[in-house]
């Protein structure tokens, strides 16, 4: 489990033969074989450190439904170790299971003086991103400004774009997202009380019963 709160940034320095191997451009203290932590968002375990450097088993599927296997050798990376009991919950809650790789089609400075990042969105998932709503992009938590059928756009404030990978992201590159865990519940329930109708059985009083609203 992790918060989006990215925690420093690193570079991929191989990738190969199932192994994915990252430096990272912050101390990271006392790294722990089996631990769980979040590469650009993506879930992976520790297999060891080495020299400085983090090694990681990536399966096929990781590298297929994220840009960990698309992006070149020498990319940044975000880096955010697993939650700890008692830690602040500062951004949302992350699984680090990301849902797809969408390309940035704007990446630019806004007239008033805000940084936007619009990032393309298949339909089949536009249910799931709301205006004022939480989003993991590149396992950095960000808020939704705009949300539309293709497409989603958040603002980012000057120390995401120091402190995060998210500022050498440019129109075409892709970016790891991962929808809000709450709404793909949501979704996920409203699909599976479908009436004779077609319609849902769940309505926003039936939400507001069970603590969603």
């Amino acid at each position: 489990m992790f918060t989006g709160l990215v925690q420093g940034m690193g570079r991929i320095i191989a990738r190969s033969g199932g192994k994915l191997v990252i430096k990272p451009e912050f101390t990271v203290d006392e790294p722990v074989f089996g631990e769980s932590i979040a590469v650009n968002g993506c879930c992976l375990t520790l297999e060891a450190a080495v020299n400085g450097e983090l090694i990681f088993h990536t399966l096929e599927e990781s590298l297929r439904r994220t840009n960990l296997g698309i992006l070149p050798v020498n990319s940044k990376v975000n880096l955010e170790r697993a939650l700890r009991l008692g830690d602040r919950l500062g951004g949302h809650i992350v699984q680090g299971h990301v849902d797809t790789a969408a390309k940035v089609i704007d990446c630019s400075r806004c007239a008033d003086g805000d940084f936007k990042l619009a990032i393309a969105l298949e339909r089949q998932y536009a249910n799931l991103v709301v205006e004022k709503g939480g989003i993991a992009v590149d396992g950095v938590s960000l808020t939704v400004v705009e949300a539309a059928a293709d497409y989603f756009a958040v603002r980012l404030i000057p120390v995401t774009l120091q402190e995060t990978a998210l500022s050498a992201r440019h129109a075409g590159m892709p970016v790891n997202l991962e929808f809000d865990v709450v709404g793909r519940y949501i979704l996920r329930m409203m699909e599976l009380n479908k009436t004779e109708t077609g319609s849902s059985a769940i309505t926003m009083e039936t939400l507001l019963e069970a603590g969603f609203l």
